[in-house]
């Protein structure tokens, strides 16, 4: 069962779980499940979806009762006004403590053309670990808050990558050999990307909506191991950042 966090008439928000493909594409391969119809057999009906979150992320979906109110959200999201925040563990301490990553993305072809993509971020925990791995007798990771301000295809992903802190568990754009000290060490198979919250309005009668996504088990165990303590989340009504709206077809929904 996908767990809902929300639904009324117009849409449903799903606590999507991390390695379950959305829906079908030439990017999931031969997946044998995809949320959308599982959602549609759960329910009994026709649902839509409003945007995307790669296979590897967990946490706050959108879903859309018509495609009507699918495209109304859509509107939102490529309008920028829809705020995300996702959690990451990261390899190293990313420095300086909160930042913004300001670096133009290309879709999801690498040889297409790149377009400009922002992401807010906030080193939340620490650690030093003592396994040895390369030239290192130690390893350092942190806990990162992330809010894309664009929504270019995988973009918290490439952009933590190129700062040179890439997502725990991240085949494409991550380190493969931290990826398996993970699995060995921490019997953690998951890419540690969780979509933790969306703040957006609701697109029938404009009402502030705040959706919250709970971590899976996988994550919860990791960070009680590693001593660390989720910061509340505040309610404070929307208000993001936005930046100079791109074309219709220039936007992607996806950003993790």
């Amino acid at each position: 069962m996908i767990e809902i966090l929300y639904q009324d008439d117009a849409l449903i928000a799903v606590n999507k779980p991390a390695g379950l493909a959305v829906h079908r594409s030439k990017m999931v391969g031969n997946a044998e499940e995809f949320l959308i119809d599982l959602l549609r057999e759960q329910l009994g009906g026709n649902v839509y979806l409003a945007h995307r979150l790669d296979r590897a992320t967990s946490g706050v979906l959108l879903i859309a009762r018509s495609s009507e109110m699918a495209a109304a959200l859509g509107e939102q999201f490529m309008g920028r006004s829809v705020r995300k925040q996702y959690l990451a563990v990261v390899r190293g301490w990313p420095e300086p403590e909160e930042g913004l990553i300001d670096y133009a993305l290309p879709g999801s072809r690498e040889t297409g053309p790149r377009r400009e993509a922002s992401t807010r971020y906030q080193r939340l925990a620490t650690i030093e670990v003592p396994i040895a791995l390369g030239r290192y007798p130690q390893q350092r990771y942190a806990l990162v808050q992330a809010e894309p301000l664009t929504g270019r295809f995988r973009q918290i992903r490439k952009h933590l990558a190129h700062i040179h802190h890439p997502v725990i568990g991240d085949c494409q754009h991550g380190r493969g050999d931290h990826n398996r000290l993970y699995k060995q060490y921490f019997s953690c198979h998951r890419m540690l990307l969780h979509a933790r919250r969306l703040q957006f309005a609701h697109p029938q009668d404009g009402r502030p909506m705040v959706i919250d996504a709970a971590l899976d088990r996988e994550y919860i165990d990791l960070l009680a191991r590693f001593g660390w303590s989720l910061p509340a989340l505040d309610h404070d009504p929307i208000d993001v950042a936005v930046m100079p709206t791109d074309p219709p077809t220039a936007a992607d929904p996806r950003a993790s």
